[in-house]
């Protein structure tokens, strides 16, 4: 058994930027907390590390934070928090400020000046960015800082299975219950098979994404939904799970399913436009604002334009930037058409919509605090209420940071108040066996993405749904019976959360008796 103060799920943006916003406010102090990531990967490994268009923020004069605030707002179909959209664009600067000043660097113009970029849903220039690889520089910036301080430890290959509640001491815990409380998490320690039990007096999820559950997704392997899924089982609220951001460029390569190269939008707000079989620019016959529309429009439209030509991609046209440009601000992206034979600066890029973003997730308030008490959660695990039914391009670092600042003053003031508690039990392994056959779990996670895809995507339908809920139902019932008779193991467990993640996602599209942001149904046309 483990105690610390503090401990982190996840090491993005989110989990790295409120643990060195803690090591830097007990630098100083008497008092010096011990602070504990853990990662289930490598640190480097998160959703963050491959977000390439950059973070929103109101840093010219000539912008406003009314615009950006109405820009969210209209990209979210009005269903947003308008509470929280202000309080995200408003607290923008100071955070792209704090990232600076840990190290993260930003393009510049020649004039000494942030160089920043426009993408689809934006009013202005306002994106500011690394080349096509900014996710990947902060990562980079956040984990350098972080090494320089020793009151924080950093436990890679560690993955966590449950959140350790009342629950686990016998009690009835519902979602009704007002005390329910976090004592930490049983997690696995993935080099010695064993589950070990961390407490800790405030916990925070900063888990990251659901990308996994379809068969075509821009996130990494490690986005599956686990923090989602442990507050779902430890009776946490948890909504607005329905919308699901399918990003509308991603590289498409016949016959290739998993993860899925990245075309920034931010390429389309450099002025690639999208165009069909026949050359046509097609997306200004869906919206007025073309290939810059906000990304529900545009992944729609690209889904019906596919299915109207009988393709499985449409093309993305770049050679219409400048080649210099298109050379230096989308380096990756270049280089890594050229290794499949594609010249960008004269070659169309065949690209079509992937699995990209959860704009709901564990219900948060504005200090960062879930339904239960000493759990905090930000970044994209989170339904904050900023995004609404869809989130503007480039919205989701910036929501990342801020909340990780707020989730920051709220962690030291509750830290005050609490204590470990002692009674909880170690993990009980008792009637398990050793691992089953990865074959069986395999086919049932793949079994799982082949349901969401094709029922649960872009376009949805009661009957579409009505099929993924009860074949999502079979694959439960074969993985709780697997999982009550074998040992842990991840692949096990991320089946498990995926499986949780597909019916909160199945569920609320159910629910949702509307066509409004990401959630498009044939059956309210």
């Amino acid at each position: 058994m483990t105690k610390v103060d503090f401990l982190v799920v996840g090491s993005g943006i989110a989990g790295l930027s409120y643990a060195l916003k803690l090591c830097e406010y007990y630098q100083d102090k008497e008092y010096h907390p011990q602070i504990c990531l853990i990662t289930k990967d490598e640190p480097f490994e998160s959703n963050t590390r491959y977000a390439q268009g950059g973070i929103a923020a109101v840093i010219d004069a000539r912008d406003s934070y009314e615009k950006h605030i109405q820009d969210t707002l209209i990209a979210g179909s009005h269903i947003n928090n308008e509470e929280v959209v202000k309080l995200v664009v408003e607290n923008g600067p100071e955070r792209i400020r704090e990232l600076i000043n840990w190290g993260t660097q930003f393009d510049k113009s020649d004039n000494g000046e942030y160089n920043l970029a426009k993408e689809g849903g934006h009013s202005d220039h306002r994106i500011l960015h690394f080349k096509d690889v900014t996710g990947q520089e902060i990562q980079r910036a956040l984990l350098n800082a972080i090494k320089q301080y020793d009151n924080v430890k950093i436990l890679q290959d560690y993955f966590a299975v449950d959140l350790i509640t009342q629950h686990h001491l016998g009690e009835d815990v519902t979602r009704y219950r007002k005390d329910t409380q976090c004592y930490g998490v049983y997690a696995l320690n993935k080099i010695t098979g064993e589950v070990e039990t961390i407490l800790s007096k405030v916990t925070l999820l900063a888990t990251g994404g659901i990308g996994q559950v379809y068969k075509t997704t821009t996130n990494p392997s490690v986005a599956t939904g686990d923090g989602i899924a442990m507050t779902y089982r430890a009776k946490g609220h948890v909504q607005q799970m329905e919308f699901v951001q399918f990003h509308p460029t991603a590289l498409y390569q016949r016959g290739h399913e998993g993860n899925a190269f990245l075309i920034t939008e931010a390429m389309r707000g450099s002025g690639a436009i999208l165009r069909n079989s026949k050359g046509e620019d097609f997306v200004k016959r869906y919206d007025d604002r073309g290939s810059l529309a906000p990304r529900d429009i545009v992944a729609r439209a690209i889904d019906s334009e596919m299915k109207k030509e009988g393709k499985e991609h449409v093309w993305l046209d770049a050679s219409v930037i400048d080649e210099a440009e298109l050379k230096s601000h989308f380096p990756s992206i270049y280089s890594h058409c050229q290794k499949l034979g594609i010249d960008i600066t004269k070659e169309y890029i065949p690209v079509a919509p992937a699995s990209h973003y959860l704009c709901g997730g564990i219900v948060v308030n504005t200090k960062a605090e879930t339904s239960i008490n000493n759990l905090l959660a930000c970044g994209e695990c989170t339904c904050t209420g900023l995004h609404g039914a869809n989130r503007l391009a480039s919205n989701s670092l910036l929501e990342a940071a801020v909340y990780a600042h707020e989730a920051f003053v709220t962690a030291t003031q509750l830290v005050e108040l609490t204590q470990w508690m002692e009674q909880i039990p170690d993990w009980n392994k008792d009637g398990t066996t050793v691992p089953e056959e990865m074959v069986l779990i395999n086919q049932s996670r793949s079994d799982l993405q082949r349901v969401m895809s094709n029922y649960v995507g872009i376009v949805r339908s009661n009957e579409r749904l009505r099929r993924a809920f009860k074949r999502t139902a079979l694959i439960y019932e074969e993985t709780e019976e697997l999982y009550k008779r074998t040992e842990i193991s991840q692949p096990l467990c991320e089946l498990r959360n995926m499986i949780t993640i597909c019916y909160l996602v199945i569920s609320g599209a159910k629910e949702r008796h509307q066509n409004i942001g990401l959630h498009y149904s044939i059956d309210f046309e």
